[in-house]
């Protein structure tokens, strides 16, 4: 049972993916997999292809063998492709195996599919809907206008929906068109084109070569007959609006559309344009608001669409009715107003009756002759009832004989005499005239005999003028179908149309052309058929020839077959084709050994894996037989939960029913062991309770013992672990010596642990004192006076410290505490204020000084740089001088200064010399 339920898991389980195929590099294949990943494999199980990964191809093996004895290398090529051989054909094996499965599960969940493409379909409605409700949200925008332009949109949205009616074929997006400009019919490029140049040549063809291409013949649109020149004949694809020349394929955009502004002329033309983006079908009605009155002027202009600016105010029209008594009683309305709807007595023309009549027609005439006197007084009117003088007499002035050759005055009251003449008018024959005289009434038919030729002119006879000839010669010439010979006797050559059925088999394979017999080819089926679905509730209507391949409509009624199951109704799902879906019901069935009803969803039909199937020898064979076969399936195990308690007692689970009894929730036991301090470690256990008063936390015999040490926390300072097994109960007190330091950190003292842990804080500090004086230094530099001491030393300093004041010269000394207290100051007297003033008098004098000194520098200074400011401004006057000729003392002063202080020098010493 377990097995199965497992393989409707599976089955149920599987991934909605369907396997694709596509080109791989060498010969192999490439299949996706339902989990999205692609499979290589050759179409043979040994073919050449790309290798599985991990498989040693033949060429890695000899390469890797590159250096071992050629021998050798046979054998590892033969076994690396025979792997190579059987992964692929195991990798094929499960693509296929997983393709039919997906193909099985597809062809049972087809109502979830059409769900999807209900939903689809109903959001893609919304959409066309709200492109349309702009046009009514205001004042009078008529819907049913729309219903045209709405149809055409959304048949080029829905795939397969447009038809060329020519080739009764489905029109693609990337397939260029044509749309006939009256009744918006779309059609393949290359099918109108035949159409119009096929029609073009049947109505020129019965012309001579002399008028052929001088008369410029139209061609009718295929279903519309709305007729095109030849220079309309289509030739390039063009958009719906007609401004871009192939537009290119866009799926965000309608088919053959170029998505911009349609932007043609409404029909009838209002002086707008239609702002809709290029679409098919005809324009819908002006959307423009108009400020426009009502037919009968009389109410006050409001806003209105344009499509709808012709109003009614219903107020009463008003006007004066062409009686001329009465004005026009009926609500504002266009156009010329009714006839007078009232009834009064009127007399006749001629006066004579009276009669109740409509007031809109005043004028009538009786049945009676009128029967006044001529002028002539002989004679009376013979006219029936008219208007104005019945005139002059007509027998009255001159008078012609019957046969109009002699005139006569005569009075009225005489008859017109014959003049005795032949007659000579021509007779009904048109060729000869009459023989008699002058005569009174028509003339006696010719009786002349002549020689006759018949209508169509092959046969003669003589026989009386007045007979016509018809001969029995049938007539062979074609009709103007040019299929049946004309028949008729004796044809005059301008044989009719012809009058039989044309008969031949239409475009849609369903009818044949009602039409008279006629050249060409033949116009689409004008018929529709209706496409339903499988109730016959919903249909869609489609050209005659395209039912075979229109999908049937999505029908929104509810199924409505039996249940093939034990339920008495089945689950709600869409009218459809085929089989119902699987049920998804709960079974509800009761169960045998529990008496709970089954929850598992409907298994009377299950869809299992066919065991024992033929297995195949190669990719290339397809199974003959389905993977996978409905048939009903036992109930499974009863999954209602029922509380049910562990072996240790942990806790309450809700097991499923079929598997109610012992069992162990997988936790620690928990219980307290026997010292009080551990606990069972075992999975949880049955445990047999000695004593029931106990309760669920005491340990039993299956519980574990006890073999630690004592685990029990010291107290606080003690280091020492207890000597004692794991024990219930408190540590005895600890009696080991402790080495403590004492406050001031300088001495080791040995105590027993007990004491030091039992004592309070007193006691404590007390047993950590060495009793000598504290070490430490006070904030003031001093050393403390106190005893070893915990914790901070007290700020008690009496030593004896020297206090000055601000200017140094007064000098006391005090304790210390109050100095760093700042409870005694030394302040200045006169005698240090005296001498303050005067230090500041001499430090005023040595900065003035000071400063008349820096002035001092800072003048020599500048005099010093003037100087050489001037100095540089004479050197550059001498660069700017001009070049003058140099005297011969400049020229030999070098020479001449020597000699001369030579002749100086002799002069003196001889002057000397002489003085001497």
């Amino acid at each position: 049972m377990e097995a199965s339920w497992r393989q409707v898991a599976g089955g149920r389980g599987r991934a909605r993916g369907r396997a694709t195929a596509a080109p791989s590099s060498g010969n192999g294949i490439h299949l996706r997999g339902a989990g999205g990943g692609r499979q290589k494999g050759s179409v043979g199980a040994a073919g050449p292809g790309p290798s599985p990964r991990g498989a040693a191809t033949p060429a890695a093996a000899g390469s890797s063998a590159g250096h071992s004895p050629a021998g050798s290398e046979a054998p590892q090529t033969s076994v690396a492709s025979e792997l190579m051989s059987q992964r692929k054909f195991e990798e094929i094996k499960k693509a296929n195996q997983a393709a039919a499965k997906k193909l099985v599960e597809e062809h049972f969940s087809s109502s979830s599919e059409e769900e999807g493409d209900e939903d689809f379909e109903g959001k893609r409605g919304k959409i066309v809907a709200n492109t349309f409700t702009s046009y009514t949200t205001q004042t009078d925008g008529d819907v049913r206008e729309l219903e045209r332009t709405r149809q055409y949109v959304h048949e080029a949205f829905q795939a397969g929906a447009m038809t060329c009616l020519i080739c009764i074929a489905s029109v693609k997006r990337n397939q260029a068109v044509w749309s006939c400009s009256g009744c918006f019919c779309i059609f393949h490029m290359p099918c109108i084109q035949k159409w119009a140049k096929d029609s073009q040549f049947l109505v020129s063809s019965p012309l001579t070569d002399d008028d052929f291409g001088k008369r410029d013949y139209p061609w009718p649109c295929p279903k519309c007959r709305f007729e095109y020149k030849r220079s309309d004949t289509p030739s390039r694809y063009y958009c719906y609006c007609g401004k871009v020349e192939d537009p290119p394929l866009d799926p965000w955009l309608v088919p053959h559309s170029c998505g911009q502004v349609c932007e043609r002329e409404f029909k009838p033309p209002c002086g707008h344009k239609c702002l809709l983006l290029c679409h098919p079908g005809p324009c819908p009605p002006c959307p423009k608001m108009v400020t426009t009155t009502c037919y009968c002027k009389k109410a006050k202009p409001i806003p209105r669409r344009c499509s709808a600016k012709e109003w009614s105010c219903q107020l009463p029209c008003g006007r004066k009715l062409l009686c001329g008594q009465h004005k026009c009683e009926n609500p504002c309305h266009a156009g010329n107003c009714p006839p007078c709807p009232r009834v009064s007595r009127q007399k006749c023309v001629c006066g004579k009756q009276v009669a109740e009549r409509s007031c809109a027609s005043p004028l009538w005439h009786c049945d009676q002759v009128c029967g006044k006197t001529l002028p002539c007084g002989n004679h009376t009117c013979e006219q029936v009832c008219h208007v104005g003088a019945c005139g002059e007499c007509p027998r009255s002035g001159k008078r012609f004989c019957p046969c109009q050759k002699s005139k006569f005055s005569l009075p009225c009251t005489e008859d017109v005499p014959t003049c005795g003449d032949s007659c000579d008018k021509v007779l009904e024959c048109g060729i000869h005239r009459c023989s008699q005289r002058c005569h009174r009434g028509p003339c006696e038919t010719c009786r002349q005999e002549v020689e006759k030729h018949c209508r169509c002119g092959k046969h003669t006879k003589r026989m009386p003028c007045h007979k016509p000839y018809i001969c029995e010669t049938k007539c062979v010439k074609m009709r103007d179908c040019q299929k049946h010979q004309c028949r008729r006797k004796c044809c005059p050559g301008n044989c009719p149309p012809c009058d039989q059925n044309c008969g031949r088999t239409l475009g849609c394979r369903n009818h044949k052309c009602p039409s008279v017999c006629h050249r060409g080819s033949c116009y689409p089926c004008p018929e529709t058929v209706d496409v339903k679905c499988n109730c016959g509730n919903t249909k869609v209507t489609v050209p005659c020839g395209r039912e075979r391949t229109t999908r049937p409509p999505k029908c929104k009624e509810q199924c409505s077959r039996p249940p093939t199951c034990h339920h008495t109704s089945q689950e709600k799902h869409r009218c459809h084709f085929g089989s119902c879906p699987p049920c998804h019901q709960p079974c509800q069935k009761v169960l045998e050994k529990c008496g709970h009803l089954c929850p598992a969803p409907c298994h009377d039909q299950a869809l299992i894996k066919q065991t024992g199937r033929h297995q195949p020898t190669g990719p290339w064979e397809q199974p003959s037989e389905p993977a996978f076969i409905q048939t009903a399936l036992p109930c499974p195990p009863c999954q209602v939960p029922i509380p049910t308690e562990c072996l240790g007692k942990h806790e309450v689970s809700p097991l499923p029913c079929h598997a109610v009894g012992p069992y162990s929730c997988k936790r620690v036991c928990g219980r307290t062991l026997d010292c009080q301090n551990h606990t069972c470690l075992k999975e949880c256990h049955k445990v047999t309770e000695i004593d029931a008063c106990v309760g669920k936390n005491k340990a039993g015999p299956e519980c574990l013992q006890c073999e630690e040490g004592c685990s029990k926390s010291r107290p606080l300072g003690c280091p020492h672990p207890c000597v004692l097994p794991c024990h219930p109960g408190e540590c005895p007190p600890c009696v080991q010596m402790l080495r403590i330091k004492c406050h001031c950190k300088i001495t080791s003292l040995y105590v027993e642990c007990r004491k030091i842990t039992t004592a309070d804080v007193n006691e404590k500090n007390l047993l950590s004192c060495c009793k000598n004086q504290c070490p430490k230094e006070l904030p003031c530099g001093h050393r403390c006076k106190e005893m070893c001491h915990p914790g901070e030393c007290p700020f008690n300093c009496n030593q004896k410290v020297k206090l000055r004041c601000p200017c140094k010269r007064i000098k006391k000394e005090l304790q210390c505490n109050k100095v760093r207290e700042n409870q005694i100051s030394i302040e200045c007297d006169a005698t240090c204020k005296e001498v303050k003033r005067k230090a500041s008098e001499i430090k005023e004098a040595e900065a003035k000084a000071a400063l008349e000194e820096e002035k001092r520098k800072q003048q020599a200074e500048l005099e010093a740089f003037e100087n050489r400011l001037k100095g540089r401004r004479k050197k550059n006057r001498k660069r700017d001088e001009v070049t003058v000729e140099l005297t011969l003392w400049q020229k030999y002063k070098y020479y001449l200064l020597p000699a001369c202080a030579v002749v100086v020098l002799a002069f003196a010493w001889y002057i000397a010399h002489d003085v001497a």
